[in-house]
């Protein structure tokens, strides 16, 4: 439990299940495991509650570059409680090996990397430089579901 007494002594929590807009099904799992590898699909902030989180729109328009960075910290957060919940214990992860990270952003908007920081940021703060360092892509895209404005998916080695 190493990983989520580091959370707590951050002061951070793991969101639980998400719960999506009536009406919306998604017919997929949220991590899948084969073998040594979880695959995480593509996640959102959360809030407490477990709904999806804004600020609602696009970076670099209705939403900041420091407030994307807060967003896909707390996507991060977001995949974290869905490993846990898959894996029973976050310390079972022992390799990041790839994030891909997806910005809804305006059309100009070129900071993609500087947003998709915040969730690299907080998993080398968990992880450490060894099992924290990953593979990166910062992608800008012209929408997300649910208007969000930070998706990120992942890839992790697991014991």
């Amino acid at each position: 439990m190493r990983i989520e007494n580091k959370l707590a002594e951050m002061g951070l929590t793991l969101p639980p299940p998400i719960k999506v807009p009536s009406g919306v099904k998604l017919p997929f799992s949220f991590v899948r495991v084969h073998g040594s590898i979880a695959y995480v699909s593509g996640h959102g902030p959360q809030q407490a509650d477990g709904s999806v989180a804004g600020p609602f729109g696009k970076v670099g328009a209705e939403i900041s570059v420091e407030q994307g960075y807060d967003l896909a910290k707390a996507v991060a957060l977001s995949m974290l409680g869905s490993l846990q919940r898959e894996l029973g214990d976050l310390d079972r992860v022992s390799a990041w090996l790839r994030l891909f990270g997806m910005v809804n952003c305006a059309p100009d908007f070129a900071q993609q990397p500087a947003v998709i920081n915040g969730c690299s940021d907080l998993i080398l703060a968990l992880y450490g430089a060894e099992a924290g360092a990953h593979a990166r892509s910062a992608v800008g895209m012209a929408s997300l579901p649910f208007n969000m404005a930070v998706e990120i998916e992942a890839t992790v080695a697991i014991d």
